[in-house]
């Protein structure tokens, strides 16, 4: 079988020990060897003075050799200081870039236009005839035959040689920089280059950090500022980082992150907390619904309550901690809007993948300052801030009063804010390679034992003393219950204290959660060894409560699937779906948001053993891991690399599940039923195999770990069974698939027109076959029949349906059909979707199907998985008929399928509307409406798919042109047009579709195409370009 593998590259000036395969700067001796043979044949077939110049094969061949890179770069010198000629400073600009932004470029024009002075006054010179000498260290080159050319230097190496001779000569980095901002970035600054810029001065590079503690912990951390900010304020000084950011800031007088920069320089180098806040504000009012970029104000403030020294007034601790506190809150506030936006590499927003949880980190980091200084002045500050004691023993004067509502509220939010981090750090982490920092763990806390906690019982030990607290308190968030102090290394006897508190929060509380959590609380005791003389108690009330809602806590629906999930010879296959089905549903609603960019860790397991002891914690199998290693364990690397399941100890403990990978998904095979489950290591599953594995439980439903092939023997029984019983169990739907459950052969398929029937401007389109295969000519539906049939069809608004919160989370895959069968029976219905899922065959876990109630009723509409996902359809076997359409969730950087439709309406100049959309025929249809009495101009659409969200910029080669707006963001809208004004129109001109990266579309619109009258006319509301013919607008 062939297999594709692809590097993930990433340049780093410091490379981490680890499992990676590193590419180094340096040959090994048969390399040496072949690269000394092919400079002997370049010799031979070029002269010297032309071999000279191959400066990127040079450096390779002297393996990586400064001498050489120095010998090469002394063409430059001596480096005037003042006076410097054009192609001095050209050098300087690109060496600059390229020695800090790989792969950054600028384009032949700019390079020229730097030449436009009364010195040079012969325009027909060529960039590399108006840069000798140094033409042999710039290399100028396409992208592909449409693209304008680019200029770079030869080598990143060359660059950073360049770089540093002009600094040693005085022209420092900072004057090069500021040039480059003044010369290269004075009018509209194209989008490729605004990146450049932004990461020179912006981008953080990553950096090794060893852990004081443990030397052999090493971590990886983003330096305080970019390389060059870090250069120039290491080589010249903290002033001149900070000029250069200030006019980067001022250039770019709508872009957040460089102000964002200069804030943060300002407050951590220059502790000039006043400016610090200014250019902080800055940045809020350039970005004001971007989190991230609100977190720099409060970090100033908390910084500056941080770094004042003593003595320091009572008055001024409150008024820094209002500020950074209000920062904070306005952060968090941010981050729960649904439209949070992230910062990319070229400057633009999309929604962002990660949950910003600094403004709620940031909180906590204050209110343990606050505490500190305050108490730190006076003792009576402990009892005030943890109510304790009336705020005017601290507090006299009148004028302090405006701080009692900050000082009362801190004890309130504390508690509230580590409850959210206590299921943030138990249930995920950042990737599976990497923990969450120790300090996160540390502040979190201390700040609830400053606040919250009195002094512990005296026969509970300090680690278990905050979660006794809150239970004794009744205080805890009982949506999490104890799942999220399983980490905590708790003795047995303070486990039988948070056994007895559970106990008497159940019995004041009659709901499922409170007997979740004391079910769980009997599990952390079974899993420390304990033997109950009983059952739990609040077994039985469980399992009267099934079925559970969706409304109920991930928690619960855990405990529901841990003690239903089925053994061989154990009839509950039927429900486990449904189940599986509603743990992701209340799991999306209560966690998705907060951890939906993160590693989601595993809880439980399932083991060998019957009820309650059957369910294995973590920590559990990490404790009989240890056991048979002496040595320091990186529990990270254990689990990521499932190192731990190949523990005697820990196979004993587990059981193994048998199952098959088909089509790259995974399923549990249980007494020949089905059941999907997710897989720990994706690459687990590549080929059609059967295998076994040991079954895991997140808080967002089963994990399949350490999947192995099964032994031949056991293949061949389990394939047995399967056949016997071969029923998949998907989430919330079970359904068997006949033989014509497969993919149609494009080539197999008969296209038929539809009649079209027009009703109140409602189009109507008819169908009607033989026994076959067939395919729709407007809308792409497929169908299947074994004898005549005959349909109907129309487009439907999703606009409503999408408001819906059972659509929330989705966006649109596809049209909205409502298809009426009028005589015969389908055997497959294939419903068109436009999501280009060729790169990644996994997305099509990502569908849903919508299913709108005939009635009209909204309550009677079901969101429901797909059955079976081709790279151009969703397949239906034996379809029921009501109003259906393909959904995806929402996702940043969906790819789909776009059409560019042009239209050319009726004015004295030359005008075109270019509609950009998904490859939607009902938005098409849409779209013809809304150009009624316009001229369709029918070009091809990109034939690359594009990104959902992304924005595009519209260009032409034609002189006197306006083009409005000149960008557009990529959606789902019939509106979403370009508006192209030509005054003096009279010969062919190219339209370039151009995303921040390439161009991704291009057309050329021919003389005839705009003034030759026979062209077709919309018909207003017709049914596609097929039927275009003569305007029949009404009149207006």
């Amino acid at each position: 079988m062939p297999v594709v593998i692809f590097f993930s590259c990433v340049r780093k000036n410091v490379v981490l020990q680890s499992d990676h395969v590193v590419l180094e700067a340096a040959l090994s001796d048969t390399e040496k060897q072949k690269f000394n043979e092919k400079n002997e044949e370049l010799h031979r077939r070029f002269s010297s003075e032309q071999c000279e110049q191959f400066h990127g094969f040079n450096i390779l061949q002297t393996n990586f050799s400064q001498d050489y890179v120095e010998q090469a770069c002394k063409v430059i010198c001596p480096v005037p200081r003042s006076n410097r000629p054009k192609r001095i400073q050209l050098v300087g600009f690109l060496s600059l870039l390229n020695a800090y932004v790989p792969g950054s470029y600028l384009l032949e024009n700019q390079c020229l236009d730097l030449f436009k002075h009364k010195d040079y006054t012969s325009g027909d010179l060529t960039l590399e005839d108006r840069m000798k000498p140094f033409s042999n260290l710039i290399i100028t080159f396409q992208q592909d035959p449409s693209s304008e050319k680019r200029v770079r230097m030869a080598h990143p190496m060359i660059a950073q040689c360049c770089t540093e001779l002009m600094a040693e000569a005085g022209v420092t980095r900072s004057d090069t920089a500021s040039n480059v901002l003044d010369h290269l970035c004075r009018d509209e600054v194209p989008p490729f280059l605004l990146g450049f810029v932004k990461d020179m001065l912006t981008k953080r590079e990553m950096k090794m950090k060893e852990n004081p503690i443990n030397s052999t912990e090493i971590t990886e951390e983003p330096e305080r500022f970019s390389r060059l900010i870090l250069d120039i304020q290491k080589k010249e000084s903290e002033t001149e980082s900070a000029s250069v950011l200030k006019l980067a800031s001022k250039k770019f007088d709508q872009n957040p992150f460089f102000p964002q920069a200069l804030a943060r320089f300002y407050y951590i180098e220059l502790k000039d907390y006043n400016q610090a806040e200014l250019w902080a504000n800055r940045a809020k009012q350039r970005d004001p619904q971007n989190s991230f970029i609100a977190d720099t104000l409060g970090q100033v403030h908390k910084n500056h309550l941080k770094n004042t020294e003593s003595p320091i007034k009572t008055r001024e601790i409150l008024q820094l901690a209002t500020k950074a506190i209000n920062a904070f809150k306005d952060e968090e506030r941010l981050a729960e809007n649904k439209q949070e936006t992230d910062m990319k590499e070229d400057d633009e927003t999309n929604v962002s993948s990660i949950f910003n949880t600094s403004g709620q980190f940031g909180y906590l980091q204050v209110c343990n300052l606050v505490y500190d200084r305050l108490v730190s002045q006076n003792e009576t500050w402990k009892g005030v801030l943890t109510k304790a004691v009336p705020i005017k023993s601290v507090l006299e004067l009148p004028r302090d009063n405006q701080f009692d509502d900050l000082i009362k509220s801190l004890r309130d939010e504390v508690p509230k804010k580590c409850a959210f981090f206590d299921k943030y750090l138990s249930y995920s982490k950042p990737d599976m390679n990497k923990d969450d920092p120790s300090y996160l763990y540390e502040d979190i806390a201390e700040c609830y034992r400053k606040y919250v906690r009195n002094s512990p019982p005296e026969h509970v030990k300090e680690k278990g003393a905050d979660f006794i607290q809150k239970l004794e308190q009744n205080v805890i968030d009982t949506s999490a219950g104890p799942l999220s102090c399983l980490d905590g290394e708790y003795s047995k006897s303070e486990l039988k204290e948070i056994i007895t508190q559970w106990e008497e929060i159940s019995l004041r509380k009659d709901s499922v959660t409170a007997l979740v959590n004391y079910i769980f609380a009997h599990v952390m005791l079974m899993n420390r060894g304990e033997v109950l003389p009983h059952e739990c108690k609040s077994l039985t009330a469980f399992r009267k409560k099934m079925p559970l809602s969706t409304d109920e806590s991930p928690e619960s629906h855990m405990l529901a699937l841990l003690l239903y999930w089925p053994t061989d010879g154990e009839d509950k296959c039927a429900s486990v779906g449904q189940l599986i089905e509603c743990m992701r549903l209340s799991y999306e609603q209560a966690y998705e948001k907060y951890l939906r960019s993160r590693h989601l860790c595993p809880l439980f397991f399932i083991g060998k053993a019957q009820g309650l002891n059957r369910i294995v914690h973590r920590k559990t199998l990490e404790g009989l891991f240890e056991r048979n290693n002496d040595t320091i364990q990186d529990w990270s690397n254990n689990w990521s690399s499932e190192k731990i399941f190949k523990d005697p100890m820990v196979q004993d403990r587990l059981l193994k599940v048998d199952g098959v990978v088909r089509n790259y998904r995974l399923y549990a095979t249980v007494g020949g039923t089905k059941i999907r489950v997710d897989a720990n290591m994706r690459n687990s599953l590549w080929k059609h195999r059967q295998v076994s594995f040991y079954l895991g439980f997140t808080i967002r439903g089963p994990v399949a770990f350490g999947i192995q092939t099964k032994t031949a023997q056991r293949a061949e029984d389990s394939e047995t069974k399967t056949e016997l019983h071969d029923i998949t169990t998907e989430p919330a739907v079970r359904m068997k698939f006949g033989a014509s459950c497969r993919k149609i052969d494009s080539s197999d398929l008969t296209k038929l027109q539809p009649e079209v029937i027009k009703v109140d401007d409602v189009n109507t389109f008819s169908l009607q076959s033989d026994a076959g295969q067939y395919e729709c000519s407007v809308s792409a539906l497929r169908w299947v029949c074994k004898d005549k049939v005959s349909f109907t069809y129309q487009f439907r608004s999703w606009e409503e349906h999408m408001k819906r919160p059972l659509c929330k989370g989705y966006m649109q895959a596809g049209p909205l059909l409502d298809i009426s069968v009028t005589s015969g029976n389908l055997e497959e219905l294939h419903l068109p979707n436009w999501i280009c899922i060729d790169r990644n065959v996994t997305m099509s876990d990502m569908f849903a199907v919508l299913h709108v109630d005939a009635s009209g009723s909204v309550v009677g509409n079901v969101v429901e998985p797909v059955p079976v996902v081709t790279t151009s359809h969703i397949m239906f076997s034996q379809p029921t008929f009501s109003p259906k359409g393909i959904m995806i969730r929402k996702k940043p950087g969906i790819p789909i399928y776009c059409d560019v439709l042009i239209y050319k309406r009726s004015k004295e100049f030359l005008t075109l509307d270019v509609y950009l959309v998904p490859r939607d025929p009902a938005l098409k249809q849409e779209v013809e409406q809304n150009s009624c009495g316009s001229v369709i101009i029918s070009k091809p659409g990109p034939d690359k798919s594009l990104q959902m969200g992304d924005n595009f910029l519209l260009t032409t080669d034609q002189a006197d042109v306006i083009i409005q707006p000149s960008t557009r963001e990529l959606r789902y809208d019939s509106r979403n047009v370009f508006e192209v004004f030509i005054r003096n129109a009279d010969s062919d001109f190219t339209l370039r579709l151009e995303s921040e990266q390439e161009t991704v579309w291009t057309c050329t619109i021919q003389k005839g195409d705009y003034q030759n009258q026979s062209t077709d006319r919309v018909q207003g509301a017709g049914g596609g370009a097929e039927d275009a013919g003569p305007s029949r607008c009404p009149a207006t």
